[in-house]
């Protein structure tokens, strides 16, 4: 089950998923166009005698529409995976001006992410199985002058999985958080532009899916972010403010 399968990060994660035999996926989108987009290159790709690929249109910031698209992917039964990647890179400027895009951002980015996560762990839950894995951000470990509206959204994130994990713990249910560091996706094309250097998508997308088929807690991607994290999370206020990042 992947929400937000058009993510460049989570398409690849089901490439590599349908090089397994027996695989059924579901792709939950809110771009129909982009989905069968999606869809069809899943389709191309796989074995057509052991994979079932079948897409959900939803609407991505609306409660009953949320739990709707949870209803429908959950018809068939036990949940091995799910993956709940979508998002958008909020533009820092235009979220200090204009409220409105400030509040959708914040909606996009971590209010809806946490209702997917909630109905499906509800569900998971009760069967005692699988593994719920969220995409959040290195952005969300300490603010940034840069970005701290999308930070806030995955500094949400964070604790809420962590929140879910503690839930969880006497369960079989497995969740993991992953962090990715910039990665080349359209999403950060302006920032491969300016001469930013980013990670392959490829190499983040099989750092999810195998954080995914550990059970990993939390996945840094590529791993050196977490040692770059744990740096700007303990500089002392006196020395951060003075960094232009």
């Amino acid at each position: 089950m992947i929400v937000g399968a058009t993510s460049a990060i989570a398409h690849h994660c089901a490439r590599l998923w349908i090089q397994a035999k027996n695989v059924d996926l579901i792709l939950i989108g809110r771009d129909a166009v982009r989905l069968e987009r999606v869809a069809a290159d899943l389709t191309a790709r796989a074995d057509q005698a052991s994979t079932s690929i079948a897409t959900i249109l939803a609407d991505f910031v609306n409660p009953d529409g949320i739990q709707l698209a949870v209803n429908q992917a959950s018809v068939g039964g036990k949940l091995d995976i799910v993956l709940i990647a979508h998002g958008s890179l909020t533009d820092q400027a235009q979220a200090q001006e204009n409220l409105s895009y400030c509040h959708d951002e914040l909606s996009l980015n971590a209010i809806s992410p946490v209702l997917f996560a909630e109905g499906f762990a509800k569900l998971m839950e009760q069967n005692d199985h699988g593994t719920l894995a969220v995409i959040g951000s290195v952005a969300g470990d300490r603010g940034r002058k840069s970005n701290y509206v999308y930070g806030a959204a995955k500094g949400l994130i964070s604790r809420y999985v962590q929140g879910l994990q503690h839930r969880l713990a006497s369960t079989k249910v497995k969740v993991v958080l992953i962090k990715p560091g910039p990665t080349d996706t359209p999403m950060t094309a302006e920032m491969k532009a300016s001469g930013a250097k980013l990670a392959s998508v490829e190499a983040v997308a099989a750092g999810v899916c195998h954080a995914i088929a550990k059970g990993t807690p939390i996945a840094y991607l590529p791993g050196k972010w977490q040692i770059i994290m744990l740096i700007i999370q303990h500089l002392p206020s006196a020395m951060f403010n003075k960094l232009n990042i």
